[in-house]
């Protein structure tokens, strides 16, 4: 494991009323198998908790996510082979959870983390700093069939395109205005309007909300869990 790995924080989880706060840590917050293992072991709890209630992923510092542990998988390359279908299922998870899900993006957000923003069900983005990007085009790694589907499920056609043939950074204002994120707010209300969206989203019935989101996005849930395309 690399020091940038063992220096990571694992994500914690809190509950403040009907919210549940899903803190993914103060670094890069980069995704290893820890990180998967803490984040599905919270939504457990999540799922497993009285309602009403919803969830809201946020960090802390200059970064929401900066996606893939490289340096760890480059010293893990035995694990590899089983990470990635992990990792397009922790996008599947948030993307089909039956519990209402908003990212409170205050800081920069990249690749597959950009990826796992794109899995809730709604973003609440910085407006003055940071960014959100999808870099693949730009370091030589192409989009799986599972994150390409995500990616198409949740952006039109003509913003997909350009986020993911250019390596576009956009700010927050840009990302509104592309329908990526739903608002844009100042650095100090990133958090406190994700958690009003949430809240007023908790009282959904998580039966209803789950079997709406599993039909939503059928075929983006099936290509992320690595299930053969009908024919």
């Amino acid at each position: 494991m690399s020091a940038d790995s063992e220096n990571q924080s694992v994500p914690t989880l809190t509950r403040e009323g009907d919210v549940f706060l899903l803190e993914l840590g103060d670094g890069e917050n980069r995704f290893n198998t820890a990180f998967v293992d803490a984040v599905e072991a919270h939504l457990d709890a999540v799922q497993a908790a009285s309602t009403p209630r919803a969830l809201v992923t946020k960090a802390t510092g200059k970064f929401w996510s900066n996606g893939l542990d490289l340096d760890w998988m480059a010293a893990n390359q035995d694990q590899i082979e089983g990470f990635v279908p992990r990792v397009h299922g922790m996008f599947a998870r948030f993307l089909g959870l039956d519990v209402p899900t908003i990212a409170a993006l205050q800081g920069h957000t990249f690749a597959a983390g950009a990826m796992l923003a794109l899995a809730h069900d709604q973003r609440v983005m910085r407006c003055d700093r940071g960014f959100f990007c999808l870099p693949e085009v730009d370091i030589g790694i192409p989009f799986t069939p599972g994150m390409s589907a995500l990616i198409l499920a949740r952006l039109s056609a003509r913003v997909a395109h350009e986020a993911m043939t250019t390596g576009r950074r956009y700010g927050g204002d840009a990302a509104a205005q592309a329908g990526i994120v739903e608002r844009a707010v100042e650095a100090d209300l990133v958090l406190s309007t994700a958690t009003e969206l949430a809240a007023a989203l908790a009282p959904k019935d998580p039966a209803t909300l789950g079997a709406i989101k599993q039909g939503l996005y059928a075929s983006s849930l099936e290509a992320l869990r690595g299930v053969p395309a009908r024919t």
